[in-house]
């Protein structure tokens, strides 16, 4: 992970730890307010915080998190930042409620906790923002996505029952920003869109979107063989059920652009239009 800093309008700046990820270049080309200037953002980590990666991103997560934690910790406090916000994921807060995981799930979600409290508990005043599932324009895995459905491959897309919240990745990286004020030092906030949808539900959406209107999906007898390309991990997460409201609190004063996936998945259409 890289850590930088960008300009916005007026030479208000930011510092990245992870400016070289997906959402790090969402969050370098949006404009900083005026309240984050000097403000240090951790984005490490977010590369995992998807249901379009089949599990691989997990790997090594653990030790990838918590370096990146303490990487953008010091950062700050070197740069004398007035903050630290620090991205998370808002899927813990199933577990949190009492949502039953095993591992190697479970591994990671110890870990996510772990880099929150490091990142509360650090040199420079900090919050946490838990955002939902990312998706967007800049996700080389939906783009991975989009040519199997061309190809008319099957996906594993877990139960439509099982209901998630998801985030466009801009408004992610609005919702970073956002939350850079003094006044939610300390605080553990979210960012997720307001439409609770199923990983099937999503991405036969976005499926339709790309020619494909009868996505085909890996049935759950084949669980055996899909873990061959497909890890358990990934499986877990579209097993896991979030809380029937979206979560809260939220980041005071945010609100998504998209807060239906419908319409991010037409933005995302249209962005990658020629």
């Amino acid at each position: 992970m890289h850590a930088g800093r960008r300009q916005g309008a007026g030479l208000v700046s930011v510092s990245i730890t992870g400016l070289r990820s997906e959402l790090g270049g969402i969050v370098a080309r949006q404009p900083v307010p005026a309240a984050a200037a000097g403000v240090h953002i951790n984005l490490a980590g977010q590369q995992a915080n998807t249901l379009l990666h089949d599990g691989h991103a997990w790997v090594d997560f653990a030790s990838t998190a918590r370096g990146g934690v303490r990487r953008a910790m010091h950062a700050a406090q070197v740069a004398g930042a007035p903050m630290l916000v620090h991205a998370s994921f808002a899927f813990v807060q199933a577990v949190e409620q009492g949502g039953r995981l095993d591992k190697p799930l479970r591994s990671a979600v110890e870990a996510i906790l772990e880099c929150e409290a490091m990142a509360l508990s650090g040199p420079v005043p900090a919050c946490v923002v838990r955002l939902g599932y990312l998706y967007g324009p800049a996700s080389a895995d939906l783009r991975a996505y989009r040519d199997a459905f061309r190809l008319g491959r099957p996906y594993w897309s877990g139960s439509s029952k099982a209901l998630q919240y998801h985030l466009h990745q801009f408004d992610a990286g609005s919702a970073v920003l956002g939350a850079a004020r003094l006044r939610n030092v300390g605080k553990v906030l979210y960012a997720t869109d307001g439409t609770a949808v199923s990983c099937r539900h999503l991405m036969d959406a976005f499926a339709h979107r790309v020619g494909r209107p009868s996505p085909l999906h890996l049935p759950s007898w084949s669980k055996v063989l899909a873990q061959l390309i497909i890890r358990e991990e990934h499986m877990q997460q579209v097993a896991l059920t979030m809380p029937s409201r979206p979560p809260t609190p939220r980041v005071p004063g945010w609100k998504p652009k998209f807060p239906d996936y419908r319409k991010g998945l037409d933005q995302v259409i249209e962005a990658w239009s020629p």
